[in-house]
């Protein structure tokens, strides 16, 4: 007697056999990419105007001094820790979806994953070394 298929299970034969499936792991990636969106939502707002008002200033110690408050700093690296992180999740997506080599595409997510993670450890370590220098003698 042949066994009838449910009606919830859509694979194919093929795809049965195999036992190919969900991996469970994308809706975790969606969800963080979408956190960390929305987390920088209210970090720009608050940077975009800081911005404009002391950074442009030529002088170092204004710039210093504005980087002496803890306040500042916190939100300055929570914004580039979860611009990072959402910058390589994205990438991550599009090498995922668009590199069929598995060469070429193990070495640029290496490379993503590289690139991100000190492209943030250096801005992290400027902005740390702004406040912990004490430049504007506060």
């Amino acid at each position: 007697m042949k066994k009838q298929n449910s009606s919830s299970d859509l694979r194919s034969k093929l795809a049965k056999v195999r036992g190919l499936g969900s991996a469970k792991h994308g809706v975790s990636h969606w969800w963080l990419q979408r956190l960390t969106a929305i987390a920088m939502i209210p970090l720009f707002l608050w940077f975009i105007p800081s911005v404009i008002s002391v950074m442009i200033s030529p002088d170092v110690f204004t710039v210093a001094k504005w980087f002496s408050f803890p306040l500042n700093i916190l939100l300055t690296v929570s914004l580039i820790g979860a611009l990072f992180f959402h910058a390589k999740l994205g990438l991550q997506v599009v090498i995922e979806d668009y590199v069929h080599c598995p060469c070429k595409k193990y070495s640029l997510l290496v490379a993503n994953s590289f690139f991100c993670v000190t492209g943030a450890g250096f801005c992290i370590i400027a902005i740390l070394k702004l406040h912990f220098l004490n430049l504007a003698g506060i």
